[in-house]
Formats: C-alpha cells, structure tokens, sequence
C-alpha cells in the first residue's frame, strides 16, 4: 500500500525550497480529496433525501451562500502557503554570487561560466561501455556541472536550436531552454552530492539522451575542479 501512494508523490526533496514544494503539494492533494469527499456525501444526501423530488419551489438561500463562502475559504487555503512559497523563492533571486550560463543543444549541454573567464565546456551522457561502477544509466554526463554549495547560483538557461528543459526533479527546478530567449533561475544548493535530471521537452529523436548532471560540493573543492578543468 506504501509503494502505491509513493508512486504519485514528488521525488526525495534534496533542498529547502524542494521540501516546500513537496509539503504544498501534499497539503493541495489532501485538501482536494476532502473537497471531493465532501461533495460525494452530499451528493448522496441530497439523492436519498426526500425534498430531492418534491415538485413546489423551495428556496434555497442558505445553499447558495455556502457555496459561495466554501470556494472562497478553500482558495484562501491555498493562496496562503502559496505565496509564502513564492516570496521565498523571490527572495533567492535578490543577489547572486556566481553565474552560470546553460545553453541547450540536439542533443547534448553547454556550461559556460560567466565569472570565471575561459571555464566553459559540453556535457554529453555517457556511453554505456564507459560507465564506471556506481553510475546509473542514460544519467551519467562525462562533464558534470559542479557548483559550490551554500552558494547562491544564477542559472541563465537559453537554447542554440529547438525548445528544450533543464530539469532537476529532485531540487524541484524545471525551466524551458528557448532560442533567443535567455530564462533565468537563482538557486542555493543545500545538500552536497550529485543530482541527476533529464531533458523534460519533447526535443527531437535523441530527446531521452541529454541528462543533467549537477554535482554540489564545498568552495575548496569547488576552486580546485574549476583550476583543474582551465589547465
């Protein structure tokens, strides 16, 4: 029964802003399954009830203002952790410390990053002969995008072709790679490890075959891979 509900909840939330997400998303669903309940039970009362069938006019004034008053208390329920959610996610895009330029191609990713001159390179998936032990398939890149954690991070996302989607279900961040059209995403990235994503727009024949690979590790480290990646 456990695999069953999990089956249509959000992934393991791997940052703050994630965990909210997957809070409000289990908050809407219990909200609307009580909704449904309670219009299913008074379905049924009004069906077997015996002024269902009468012919002369009754007057339903009570009804009619409780549902008007119902549909407003429930989107009031949902406009409020709403936009706290929203004000927090606002508040990650008030400053950045590092900035990260994305571009999406048939059928593979560029990283350039803009405060560091020279560092920019490709990020295709890995073969499946050249798959180390412990590295899952159609996921591993052979260029990880490391990034620092802790650090607040612009993602500008845009395309060189067709529409395509940086995705990381895991973080709860989606936004479209369009051509001509440079999107941008702040994020702060808690948790150190690596998180996989995949290309979530319908791009092409190879569409399944562009994975995201973002590795979170700490600022020494971070300095390290960025002079080890220049040389």
């Amino acid at each position: 029964m456990y695999n069953f509900f999990q089956g249509y909840n959000l992934m393991f939330s791997s940052s703050l802003f994630a965990s909210y997400m997957d809070w409000f998303h289990n908050f809407d669903c219990s909200l609307m399954f009580g909704v449904l309940v309670f219009v299913i039970m008074l379905f049924i009362y009004l069906m077997t009830s015996q002024f269902y069938f009468k012919s002369k006019k009754i007057e339903y004034q009570f009804g009619e203002l409780l549902c008007s008053v119902f549909p407003t208390l429930i989107l009031l329920l949902q406009m409020v952790p709403s936009l706290s959610l929203l004000y927090y996610y606002g508040l990650m895009n008030l400053d950045s410390n590092l900035t990260v330029k994305v571009t999406g191609h048939q059928w593979y990713w560029s990283y350039e990053f803009s405060d560091i001159p020279g560092l920019e390179f490709d990020s295709y998936m890995k073969s499946l002969d050249s798959l180390n032990l412990g590295e899952p398939r159609l996921l591993e890149v052979d260029n990880r995008c490391v990034v620092p954690c802790d650090t607040n991070i612009r993602f500008c996302i845009t395309s060189a072709d067709v529409i395509h989607a940086w995705s990381l279900s895991s973080l709860s961040i989606k936004l479209d790679a369009m051509s001509g059209v440079l999107s941008t995403l702040s994020y702060s990235f808690p948790v150190v490890g690596v998180f996989y994503g995949q290309c979530s727009e319908i791009c092409g024949a190879n569409h399944s075959f562009m994975p995201i690979a973002v590795e979170v590790t700490l600022m020494e480290n971070f300095k390290n891979w960025c002079f080890g990646t220049m040389e």
